[in-house]
């Protein structure tokens, strides 16, 4: 995962923003986060949709039993930095892991990406959402 992840990330800065292969044609940005153990920087890329100010994140690891690392980093940490074609701005991560605010993103993000309602398939956990607040 860390090679194809380096892959994205490279690809992503080298074009703008753009990559091709499944996120092509989607809205990806470079999340950020500091390491909740080591401090140290750690970027992903992940797929985005925007509610209001606010841009929206899945923290579904494809459906994996556990979340991914960078939500944990954020869990530590809640402030980030995204990359967004080649903008660069810092955010703040709020985690939303129930109710109807969760759902009703978690269902826009399927409408914007499919993919995501079979990633809900294959795992036992609720998948966390975050919503990313860029600093003013």
């Amino acid at each position: 995962m860390t090679d194809w992840n380096k892959n994205i990330i490279e690809e992503f800065r080298t074009n703008s923003g753009k990559v091709g292969g499944p996120f092509e044609g989607k809205d990806l940005l470079l999340l950020t986060t500091t390491g909740a153990k080591s401090g140290l920087p750690r970027t992903n890329p992940t797929a985005y949709i925007r509610d209001g100010d606010r841009l929206v994140i899945i923290a579904s690891k494809g459906g994996a039993p556990g979340n991914p690392d960078w939500y944990h980093n954020l869990l530590a940490n809640p402030k980030v930095k995204l990359e967004i074609g080649t903008e660069t701005i810092e955010a703040t991560a709020t985690p939303i892991t129930a109710g109807p605010e969760r759902d009703r993103l978690y269902a826009a993000m399927v409408a914007a990406m499919p993919g995501f309602a079979e990633y809900e398939t294959r795992t036992s956990r609720v998948i966390p959402v975050v919503a990313l607040q860029p600093s003013t």
